[in-house]
């Protein structure tokens, strides 16, 4: 007796008897209805319809409360009522077109070239030094300190440099 004899069948020997097959019964056939025959419950309570009502709040562009209804079945569902306003509805707006599907004309935006004289026009306004400590009261100040040094030295005793000289740079190095 091994360890996988009873798994396989090999302790006890089958023998037969009979070697005579049993002849079968004859047996009327028989069915079931479809409702009889399925195994899915009580069919009736599955075919039965049910009415489902679901309320919701109102929105600030929809005010109000909203309502709806639907008609459900196991085969079959189908809305009752809906409150307009709901999600879901897509409401056809009439549109109508006086123009006769004529557009308008497009407003040009070019900059225009504006002369020294109304840029200083348009700058004489308050906006101007805004954000400037001491407000427009500074600002003159400064103009008028500029125009001063101009009138002291029209030739001017210092050297002008080019755009990208590196000259003050050297002299700083020399210093250090």
């Amino acid at each position: 007796m091994g360890l996988f004899d009873r798994l396989l069948g090999g302790s006890k020997p089958v023998s037969v008897t009979n070697n005579q097959a049993k002849p079968a019964k004859q047996e009327e056939a028989f069915f079931l209805d479809a409702d009889a025959s399925s195994s899915m419950g009580d069919v009736n309570f599955m075919r039965r319809s049910n009415t489902i009502r679901h309320t919701f709040p109102g929105t600030a562009s929809s005010p109000g409360n909203k309502e709806m209804i639907d008609e459900v079945a196991s085969m079959t569902s189908r809305r009752e009522m809906a409150t307009p306003g709901l999600g879901g509805e897509v409401e056809k707006s009439v549109e109508t077109d006086l123009t006769g599907g004529v557009p308008k004309p497009v407003k040009k935006t070019f900059a225009e070239q504006m002369s020294k004289a109304e840029l200083d026009q348009r700058m004489k306004g308050s906006a101007v030094g805004v954000n400037v400590p001491g407000g427009p009261a500074v600002i003159k100040a400064q103009k008028e300190e500029q125009q001063a040094s101009q009138v002291q030295s029209p030739t001017g005793n210092q050297p002008t440099a080019k755009p990208g000289d590196i000259g003050a740079f050297k002299g700083w190095v020399k210093d250090l």
